[in-house]
């Protein structure tokens, strides 16, 4: 093989290495972006769980809510003599079961937003 021949032999080798190596950064490029996908659809799948999560908290400290005040207003209706005192506990009863709510949505509110 003479000189000439293998200069361009050698050409050749560096254009096929070339060729393969902007080959394989596209397929490495691709790589990088399906990863990226699959973190993001991720996020979206723990996003979702954790808005599921949180809705069945919320709806359970509002099931009790709204339990709680249906218990409330059968005593005030039916015990008009002890009417303040019954006020007094269903009051405070109705304001706890509503903080606890309210604090548990505020507390969903901000995962969410973080």
């Amino acid at each position: 093989m003479t000189t000439e021949e293998r200069i361009t032999a050698l050409e050749q080798q560096i254009t096929d290495l070339e060729l393969k190596q902007s080959d394989l950064h596209e397929k490495l490029t691709k790589a990088q972006v399906e990863q990226w996908q699959a973190r993001i659809d991720d996020l979206q799948v723990q996003l979702h769980l954790g808005a599921m999560e949180t809705n069945e908290h919320l709806a359970t400290l509002i099931d009790q809510l709204r339990s709680r005040w249906a218990a409330a207003r059968v005593q005030m209706e039916s015990a008009s003599a002890v009417a303040t005192d019954v006020g007094d506990t269903v009051r405070v009863g109705l304001e706890k079961a509503y903080g606890e709510t309210r604090s548990a949505l505020l507390a969903s509110k901000n995962k969410v937003s973080h």
